[in-house]
């Protein structure tokens, strides 16, 4: 039996960081995520809206998704986790550079057999010809500015967040509209 478990191991290993087209000069820490890639580039800050659906009446206003068109080859990459442990998008972190042309330091997620293609998870982020780079962590500070309240209180944010706690109460746990514990019993 053992003969059969020891090959099914490595399958749930992560692959070390490969080196892709954007690795070079990249100082981005691994989060040992599979198929990620080190990857330093140039790019302009756009509003995913926008540039895809061509919806830029708000463009790069608040609560809008921001993407990175790069410079080297005109491809659209999502920046869908900035810096932080926790998985919170890079929107917040992007935004004050929407519309201008940055540097921007991270991971590349790239695996076209899964449809993982331009998933970017930028660490940080400089405007063009500046010196001094950003880190990308500005998410939990800006949420404590939003909801001062639910950040005095004890416990992770997302127990706290009063827009997860109205989703739960609307939608339940599980998003079925029922209590958890009922939807886990007809989960069962």
């Amino acid at each position: 039996m053992w003969k059969y478990l020891i090959p099914l191991a490595f399958l749930a290993t992560p692959a070390a960081a490969q080196e892709g087209p954007f690795s070079e000069g990249s100082e981005a820490r691994s989060w040992n995520l599979a198929w990620e890639e080190p990857a330093r580039f140039e790019a302009t800050v756009v509003d995913m809206l926008c540039e895809v659906a061509g919806d830029c009446a708000n463009e790069c206003s608040t609560g809008r998704q921001l993407g990175l068109l790069r410079a080297a080859d005109g491809v659209l990459t999502y920046p869908n986790k900035n810096n932080q442990g926790i998985f919170t998008g890079a929107a917040v972190d992007l935004a004050p550079y929407c519309g201008m042309e940055v540097e921007v330091d991270g991971l590349m997620i790239e695996d076209e057999y899964v449809g993982a293609t331009n998933v970017y998870l930028v660490q940080r982020i400089r405007a063009a010809g500046e010196e001094e780079w950003v880190t990308a962590n500005r998410w939990t500070d800006a949420w404590e500015v939003q909801f001062p309240e639910a950040a005095a209180e004890e416990g992770r944010w997302y127990r706290n967040d009063p827009r997860v706690l109205a989703e739960i109460e609307g939608e339940g746990y599980l998003g079925t509209g029922e209590s958890w514990q009922e939807a886990w019993e007809i989960t069962r």
